[in-house]
């Protein structure tokens, strides 16, 4: 019999992890996941590890891996100390932190230009406690609009709904790339 590995993978988490045009696995964080599967085939001499990609999303990534139907998540997760207690992390492998994408249209380039706005997130996630502090220490008042995912949020600000969404600022750059109007 041979043996495998169950490895999860965001589809949306572009530049990190994100499926390419033929629906693989792909993206920085994809490729350490399998410099890792290499690691493990040499330490424990099966070559080549049987590899089973499970697709995830934001919501379920860290209960695929704590019920064991993946036995290890390639994205773009941030450590916190709730999460540690559910699965562990492996060494940083990229520091990054919260930012805004808004509208060439809109003024100013702080959260304090953004007082009075709409600024979405996605609820649960990093990124909305992270604005939520960021917003209580500025002494900024601005509305708090959840958003269900990244695609979500570049729809409603496209829309004119919000006029502003945090995330990750790597993740927005390669986010600003699908909007219609990328400048």
């Amino acid at each position: 019999a041979g043996k495998s590995i169950a490895v999860a993978y965001r589809t949306d988490a572009a530049p990190f992890s994100f499926e390419d045009k033929d629906k693989q696995p792909t993206g920085y964080s994809v490729e350490l996941c399998k410099r890792v599967i290499g690691v493990i085939e040499q330490q424990i001499g099966v070559t080549p590890l049987a590899v089973k990609w499970v697709p995830v999303t934001l919501q379920n990534r860290f209960s695929t891996i704590a019920s064991g139907q993946a036995d290890m998540e390639c994205g773009a997760s941030t450590v916190t100390i709730g999460r540690m207690k559910e699965v562990s992390f492996s060494s940083l492998t990229f520091v990054d932190g919260t930012g805004l994408l808004v509208r060439n249209s809109t003024v100013g380039n702080s959260l304090s230009d953004l007082a009075n706005k709409k600024i979405g997130v996605i609820t649960g996630t990093s990124n909305e406690r992270a604005l939520t502090e960021a917003l209580k220490a500025k002494v900024v008042t601005a509305t708090v609009v959840p958003v269900t995912s990244r695609e979500d949020g570049l729809a409603q600000l496209e829309a004119g709904n919000i006029d502003a969404f945090a995330s990750d600022r790597v993740l927005l750059v390669g986010l600003a790339a699908k909007a219609k109007d990328p400048k």
